[in-house]
């Protein structure tokens, strides 16, 4: 009886052994635990000094997510740490459940991952296009039109909705 409880007591550490491999990050660092908090908290990484990324974090707080800000100094590690590629990249990067969202990803396009869950790394909304949230500025005329992308981590995109300004 003693044996069986020490075989089934290092089956049970060898398969969460293995778990923690899937589980962490790359690169190290801070547990996916500790980033994704709760699978309903949009955790948004940002530059102390960046005002855009404010105004999409409250933006996206006023649309109905929980929103936990986290200043840090070096955005390219967290980048590399999310497998966020320089051809997807913005200026922040957030992360909700198993997903991450770079840049001035509007709401709905959020909440529509969420729903359908395709097998992506994350949605974004590569550089800083004048008229995506958070970058609401000057003449609503001057707005420009912006694509919305899935990826993958890989250097691999898909267009999943183009946003025409009115």
């Amino acid at each position: 009886m003693k044996k069986l409880a020490i075989i089934f007591s290092s089956s049970f550490l060898i398969v969460a052994a293995a778990a923690m491999l899937f589980i962490a990050p790359p690169g190290g660092g801070e547990s996916a635990s500790d980033a994704r908090s709760s699978s309903s908290t949009l955790v948004v990484y940002k530059s102390p000094t960046c005002g855009c990324c404010v105004s999409w974090a409250e933006y996206m707080e006023e649309s109905g997510f929980d929103v936990e800000v986290r200043d840090v100094d070096d955005m390219g590690a967290v980048k590399a740490q999310y497998g966020v590629g320089r051809d997807v990249s913005s200026c922040h990067t957030a992360v909700i459940g198993d997903y991450v969202i770079e840049g001035h990803v509007p709401a709905e396009d959020v909440t529509r991952l969420l729903a359908e869950r395709p097998a992506v790394l994350g949605l974004a909304v590569p550089g800083m296009p004048i008229g995506s949230p958070g970058m609401e500025q000057g003449d609503p005329a001057n707005y420009h039109d912006y694509d919305v992308v899935t990826f993958d981590g890989r250097g691999q995109s898909e267009l999943f909705r183009r946003v025409v300004q009115p």
